[in-house]
């Protein structure tokens, strides 16, 4: 008897929620191996701990996710993933994308948290032209004006920054006159900008409200749920300024659990979907139930 293969690799990251009217699928564009030394402000010994005492992985692995808005008449992108950035266990989002029978052209607005290389990896290709031909890219302005800004350019100490300066001004000029610059109010009937600053100048989330439902996608406000949800006073090195990212990161859970909205998250263990509890420590993630059903 010939043994059929085993499978490496699990079957595309595509997860449904239905909020209101509007159909919101959770893309995984794929994980990556990261460090303690990442965070910034909290004890690496101490982190590894709460990763051992609830059975996550040592060294922290971090999701990457993207997510698709589909309303009667508009197809929406938030975020990216990493395209070809992070090497070849990520940029997931076209494959993803194609099991959903979506075409690139088919995308009409992609709404961008912010400028970093895992979120907006996947909308430039290696020449650095424009995946989806007809799509608006809508971000913050502060964002926008920060990597496009030669100081930031000027600024950069390492390979790495300097990278993922480059990456983003790629980006804004394959959008070029395909922009809508924002700082508040509504991008999209349903769907408006929830400026989070810290993590980047213009790191913003996408409160989407349709019905009696809604839903926050937060972009970049935890990136290790093991340790931040418990202690949101760990940041990350990256963040652009480090003490605006802490106090964004409290007042958004703090707003979260109080006022009982779900939320997704770009760096959320997936699928994504959940709530922010308040806890004897700090807060707790509680995610919803998978369900057949949309």
């Amino acid at each position: 008897m010939t043994q059929t293969p085993r499978p490496s690799h699990q079957v595309p990251g595509i997860h449904h929620k239905k909020v209101g009217d509007m159909l919101v699928t959770a893309l995984n564009d794929g994980m990556f191996e990261g460090s303690f030394a990442m965070l910034e402000g909290f004890d690496t010994g101490s982190a590894e701990a709460l990763h051992r005492e609830r059975f996550r992985a040592v060294p922290p692995r971090l999701a990457v996710n993207s997510f698709l808005i589909q309303t009667d008449d508009r197809t929406i992108l938030v975020d990216s993933g990493c395209g070809g950035v992070f090497g070849p266990d990520m940029g997931k989002l076209a494959g993803n994308l194609a099991a959903l029978g979506i075409k690139p052209g088919d995308v009409d607005t992609i709404l961008c948290t912010h400028l970093h290389p895992d979120h907006i990896g996947g909308i430039v290709d290696g020449a650095g032209k424009a995946v989806f031909p007809h799509a608006e890219l809508v971000v913050h302005a502060d964002d926008h004006r920060f990597w496009g800004d030669d100081a930031t350019l000027a600024g950069a100490t390492t390979d790495d920054m300097k990278g993922y300066v480059a990456l983003a001004r790629t980006a804004i000029a394959a959008y070029g006159d395909r922009t809508k610059l924002l700082t508040a109010g509504d991008a999209l009937s349903g769907i408006s900008i929830v400026p989070e600053p810290g993590h980047t100048p213009g790191h913003s989330g996408w409160l989407i409200a349709s019905g009696d439902a809604s839903l926050l996608i937060w972009g970049d406000i935890v990136h290790m749920p093991g340790v931040q949800f418990a202690h949101p006073e760990a940041g990350m090195g990256f963040d652009v300024d480090a003490n605006l990212a802490r106090s964004t990161r409290r007042r958004i859970m703090d707003m979260a659990a109080t006022d009982r909205v779900t939320v997704a998250g770009m760096h959320l263990d997936f699928p994504c979907f959940g709530h922010v509890a308040k806890a004897s420590e700090g807060y707790a993630f509680v995610a919803d139930v998978w369900t057949p059903t949309i």
